[in-house]
């Protein structure tokens, strides 16, 4: 990194600081998005994957698949566990060759990878996974889909019998909604705009 790249990420990191400790924090988050651009060493970075870790594919991939609606973009077998990337097939990466599926999936962005450690799904006393969401392992929240319509996307669920963790009635966030996967992970559904 270039000495005047390296004072520019300095500087902005100092600003970044100086609006975090000042009495405005609820503008926070804009004021680090407004000083801290991309640089062109950024430019080309993506969000490529987040990965879960699942007791029993049998059971959650009908679920993305079928419940959810997403295409298998690559499987890897990597002998102890299996690697299944997922994703919704916008650029109609499902149509290649597997060997151009395996390629093309870390050059898009939103990509699942759920990672099945073989023996997960017949292991009597395996507990599961935590899901970030109950102690102990509090952390990791949700992952969050978009649909056309979320009420006809609710009565869906509702009618499949996918278990929520809330519907649209619920709380006071009345425009978005939270299912469970088979693992106990909470998935955001949420409308393509909001009305509110």
């Amino acid at each position: 990194m270039s000495n005047v790249n390296f004072r520019r990420l300095l500087s902005g990191v100092l600003e970044s600081r100086s609006a975090l400790l000042s009495p405005q924090r609820s503008n926070f988050h804009t004021t680090i998005l407004a000083r801290m651009p991309r640089t062109a060493e950024t430019a080309s970075f993506k969000f490529n994957h987040t990965m879960l870790r699942i007791k029993d594919p049998k059971v959650s991939l009908p679920f993305y698949l079928d419940t959810l609606g997403m295409d298998l973009l690559a499987e890897q077998n990597m002998g102890d566990f299996t690697l299944y990337f997922l994703g919704y097939d916008h650029d109609g990466i499902s149509k290649l060759s597997t060997e151009d599926k395996n390629k093309a999936r870390f050059n898009r962005e939103g990509v699942l990878e759920l990672t099945h450690n073989h023996g997960t799904e017949s292991d009597p006393s395996f507990q599961g996974y935590a899901s970030g969401n109950a102690e102990p392992g509090r952390g990791f929240g949700h992952i969050a889909i978009t649909v056309d319509n979320i009420e006809v996307a609710c009565a869906r669920f509702e009618q499949l019998g996918v278990p929520f963790k809330k519907r649209l009635t619920d709380g006071k966030m009345r425009h978005i909604a939270f299912i469970l996967d088979p693992d106990g992970y909470w998935v955001e559904v949420v409308p393509g705009s909001l009305k509110f």
